[in-house]
Parts: structure tokens; sequence; C-alpha cells
């Protein structure tokens, strides 16, 4: 139904989000002032790989990975990060993927290139042989 006198008007984009948000100082277990752009990437990436996707119900179920389900193979390392971090609009790829894989722990090292700029990340996990 069309209402006499209205207009369809311009399609309007939606605004980004700022990025800012608290900063966490993990040596000191407290929050320590705000952080954006890189900084803020750089958290979350840390983050989203530390939370475990389904166990917080403060976060939406796109949000963590899902290492806790099965075992995490060392060929599904990339999958399993790049899974768990384009989901942040922030984060434009994931680039320069190695692993080195030792027993039963994977050095796992990346970049992410979000709309900011890039983060180096290296990483440790446990991985079923």
């Amino acid at each position: 139904m069309i209402i006499p006198g209205a207009s369809l008007g311009a399609v309007q984009e939606e605004e980004r989000q700022p990025s800012r948000t608290f900063s966490i100082d993990l040596e000191n277990e407290r929050m320590a002032g705000t952080i954006d752009g890189v900084a803020a990437v750089r958290q979350a990436v840390y983050k989203i790989l530390d939370t475990d996707r389904f166990a917080h119900f403060i976060y939406s179920s796109n949000y963590g990975t899902e290492r806790r389900f099965g075992g995490l193979y060392s060929n599904d390392i990339e999958r399993w990060v790049s899974e768990a971090l384009l989901v942040d609009d922030r984060i434009v790829a994931i680039e320069d993927f190695q692993t080195t894989v030792s027993g039963d722990e994977a050095i796992v090292s990346f970049t992410v290139v979000s709309i900011f700029g890039s983060v180096p990340v290296e990483r440790t996990v446990t991985v079923n042989v």
C-alpha cells in the first residue's frame, strides 16, 4: 500500500560505527582507557581467537572460534582463523598465512588486513596430529 504524498526517496547507506573500544591491559588484568583503529583491530583479533564460539551469551553466535568442538588439525588452522576473523567488518583479508607444526603444537603467523591497516599476528595453538 502506498501512502498518498509519500516518496520512496534515496536509499541511505549504513553508517559505519566507530571502532573505538576499551583497551584491555592483560598484564594488570584491567581496563586501561580506550583505543581505536589498528590498535582496536589488534585487540579484536586477540579476543576473537581466544573466545569459544557459543560459550558466552553476551556474544553473537558468529563471534569467536569453534576450536573446543573436536580437535583442531593442522590443515584446518587457516580455515579456522579465517572463519573467525572475517566476521569482523573491519577485517578485509587474512594474508601471508604460515603454519609450522612441531609435535602437538603449531606456530601460526599471518597478517590481518583491516580498513585501518595491517596487523601481523603470531600464535601458538595445540593441534591433533
